[in-house]
């Protein structure tokens, strides 16, 4: 195959990378091995010698595969000049690179972005339980809006009870008798319920700092340099304690408690006897004491519906730590790590554009190449042939490019008559030359290739 000179400095050119070529290959695949092992390494159980032994063992089995197969892609690829062969050999390599992806890319993810990955699941966790802490707090604090109504009712029975004691604003009679007796009783109830709300505050502040205390504890373990196993053991004894302090924080949540005694004010409301010593006084007393009962009555209700409203806000879930190993953890916040995959892909699937470049620069060789099959063919005992058949040709006037007699040419006759010679005695043509008048246009070169695939005559 002659080259013309573009071409064949393609091809010193393709000569003097494959070295280049195979050490390029083989540090990839080297590579890919090491990180596949420091991903695999974290996804088997069992002692510190097993371990090692099997991520080995599979890193070195990558390694080779990975070498094995660009190997071929890199021999074949560019060597395949029809159509449905080249695609049938991209088909083949992408399954190839399929099967890359799914014995290496991800491991090698995992080992660049794996403790980036954990502490993402970390964090987001970490997020989630703010979250809750802050929910249960609100509902804790929720029963805390009770309050003001429930000392505002029971200030306004102190006082009327005070009012009735001194000026008999209620029944018109001064003195303690049945009215104040009862105003004084449904006071004393709501100082009780005010009790209530006011001692469930101190619990509920003390469990909400105790929970923002272990949220602290783990944002710092979080963004804490270092070993990303420890931390995550360290992290998951702090979520399991702040799991305790949310299901706390739910059950000091006194709405229910509430909603209970304020059914209590109206369902076991007792109304005294009226003890005035006259009728009039009686039965102003029991008008006194209906009315306070429908007071009584209302209070209870709009308790009741306040304490409705807080308990139809949706309790936290109990939200629970999974642990993660490196590899799940990339795999569950890819999005986040596209340049990790990115780089771990390109490390198994660069030598595809190797590929590719040797491929079409074959291509340009085998365009620019020029097919002399017959010169390249031909040995120099052929050629010596060639020559002195060329001689003899031209000798017995034939013309080389058609193998015809070359047509005679006149000249004009002398002035002076010439002497008269001897005419010389006919010469036969060379049979070479009768070959090429009888058979048309033969060359040197054809008339040599002929004459050598006639084989050697015998002696």
């Amino acid at each position: 195959m002659q080259l013309k000179p573009n071409a064949y400095r393609l091809h010193e050119t393709v000569k003097g990378i494959e070295t280049l070529t195979r050490f390029a290959l083989a540090v990839l695949a080297l590579a890919s091995g090491v990180y596949t092992y420091l991903g695999v390494r974290g996804l088997l159980d069992g002692s510190a010698s097993f371990v090692f032994f099997a991520a080995i063992i599979y890193a070195a089995a990558v390694s080779v595969a990975i070498y094995a197969f660009w190997s071929f892609m890199l021999r074949f690829v560019p060597l395949v000049t029809s159509g449905v062969q080249r695609i049938a050999l991209f088909l083949t390599m992408a399954i190839g690179c399929a099967m890359i992806i799914a014995m290496s890319s991800w491991l090698n993810a995992a080992a660049l972005a794996g403790s980036a990955a954990l502490e993402q699941h970390m964090a987001v966790t970490l997020q989630g339980y703010a979250e809750d802490l802050d929910a249960a707090h609100a509902n804790a604090l929720a029963s805390q809006s009770l309050l003001p109504d429930v000392q505002r009712a029971a200030q306004r029975f102190a006082g009327l009870a005070a009012d009735e004691r001194e000026t008999g604003a209620l029944t018109g009679t001064t003195g303690s008798g049945s009215v104040v007796q009862l105003l004084t009783q449904m006071s004393a109830q709501m100082n009780q319920l005010d009790t209530t709300i006011t001692s469930s505050r101190d619990a509920v502040a003390g469990l909400f700092e105790d929970g923002s205390t272990r949220l602290a504890s783990m944002r710092e373990l979080v963004s804490t340099p270092g070993a990303i196993e420890p931390r995550s053991d360290s992290f998951q004894t702090e979520a399991v304690q702040l799991s305790a302090v949310i299901a706390a924080l739910q059950q000091t949540d006194i709405a229910a408690s509430v909603k209970r005694a304020a059914a209590d004010l109206s369902a076991g409301f007792i109304a005294p006897v009226a003890n005035g010593q006259s009728a009039d006084l009686a039965n102003r007393q029991d008008q006194v004491m209906e009315t306070v009962r429908v007071s009584v009555a209302a209070q209870s209700a709009a308790l009741s519906a306040a304490a409705d409203e807080i308990l139809a806000t949706p309790a936290v879930e109990q939200r629970r730590f999974v642990p993660l190993s490196s590899a799940e953890a990339v795999l569950r916040y890819w999005p986040d790590f596209i340049p990790s995959w990115a780089g771990a892909i390109s490390i198994d699937l660069l030598p595809v554009v190797l590929v590719l470049v040797l491929m079409i620069v074959n291509d340009a060789m085998r365009q620019e190449s020029q097919s002399l099959e017959e010169a390249e063919n031909i040995t120099a005992a052929e050629m010596l042939r060639a020559m002195a058949l060329f001689r003899q040709m031209e000798a017995a006037g034939i013309d080389v490019t058609t193998g015809r007699p070359r047509p005679l040419v006149v000249e004009p006759e002398p002035s002076v008559a010439p002497e008269p010679q001897a005419e010389p005695a006919p010469q036969a043509p060379p049979a070479a030359a009768t070959v090429a008048a009888d058979e048309g246009t033969v060359t040197p070169i054809d008339a040599a290739a002929r004459k050598r695939s006639d084989g050697p005559r015998p002696a």
